[in-house]
């Protein structure tokens, strides 16, 4: 299995899975919001021109993804 390059960005606690090849950079045609109320945070999948899976951007990524997955994230706000 490919690995899945993540970024996070602890200053607003959101982090973005890429679900892509690493040097294709597709367009987000359509996003799809999931509902905030049942999963108590927000979470977003986007979506290519031709239907695909290309992302999910996790918005209190704190508490929805495991510690170990953050810590290996791309940061992309100043590392304390």
């Amino acid at each position: 299995m490919a690995d899945i390059r993540v970024t996070y960005d602890k200053t607003v606690n959101a982090a973005y899975v890429y679900l892509t090849d690493p040097q294709v950079q597709p367009r987000s045609a359509r996003t799809y919001p999931c509902d905030p109320v049942d999963i108590d945070g927000m979470i977003n999948l986007d979506f290519d021109e031709q239907g695909h899976l290309i992302g999910i951007e996790v918005l209190a990524a704190s508490s929805k993804l495991p510690e170990y997955m953050l810590k290996s994230a791309e940061r992309l706000d100043a590392v304390e």
